[in-house]
């Protein structure tokens, strides 16, 4: 094994834990996981640590603001309540008007259900990531960030790495090829080897301590 491939086994060793996982959602192709992960995405696009979109996740969760339908039915200062509760105050206002609206889209346009958008795109990556965007409050790096993590249940986006993932890559001094380093990661879940580079991205301990483990 070279040395590559010892780094890329300790990184997701360690650290492959989809965020979509810490944030307790048990993702599959289905109405409500998939919603929870857009609003998740959603979350952790803003300029915000990742501790406090997760924990805002698990908020909006609690709190019943689960599906489409609920999120959009609940009243503003609902949704800025549980923003708040999750520690999500910096942007709360702003994101609660985003929520409800990019709900009601879903509802309207979708009915509610992401996989249609899914079908709507034909399997085509960039056809995804602008229906994603059309959501308010999700640019670039939301529709990244949920294709980064949906990967693993919607297989054509596969190897899905966004800037951020190939940042930790280079961290690593791995290469910035998506298929390149899928091959490194054997039979590792995309997903799942794309959140620890991610990891690596933002956190200079995971680099050192993957270096480390790989010798």
């Amino acid at each position: 094994m070279g040395r590559r491939e010892r780094v890329v086994r300790e990184l997701v060793g360690a650290h492959g834990r989809t965020y979509a996982e810490e944030a307790g959602i048990a993702l599959r192709d289905t109405p409500q996981p998939l919603y929870r992960l857009l609003v998740l995405s959603h979350l952790l696009s803003a300029r915000i640590r990742g501790s406090i979109a997760l924990a805002t996740a698990r908020a909006l969760h609690e709190a019943g603001l689960r599906d489409p339908r609920r999120m959009a039915q609940a009243s503003w200062q609902e949704r800025v309540d549980a923003l708040g509760r999750g520690g999500y105050r910096r942007y709360d206002e702003r994101t609660a008007a985003q929520l409800g609206e990019a709900a009601e889209l879903l509802n309207d346009r979708w009915g509610g259900d992401l996989r249609r958008l899914r079908r709507e795109a034909d399997g085509e990556v960039p056809e995804l990531c602008r229906l994603l965007q059309e959501f308010p409050g999700m640019g670039p790096a939301g529709a990244g960030i949920f294709l980064r993590e949906a990967q693993g249940v919607w297989p054509e986006a596969a190897p899905f790495l966004d800037a951020k993932a190939l940042q930790g890559a280079e961290r690593l001094d791995l290469p910035k090829d998506p298929e390149r380093l899928t091959e490194l990661a054997g039979d590792t879940d995309p997903a799942v080897l794309a959140a620890a580079l991610v990891r690596a991205a933002v956190d200079k301990e995971v680099v050192r301590d993957t270096l480390s483990r790989a010798g």
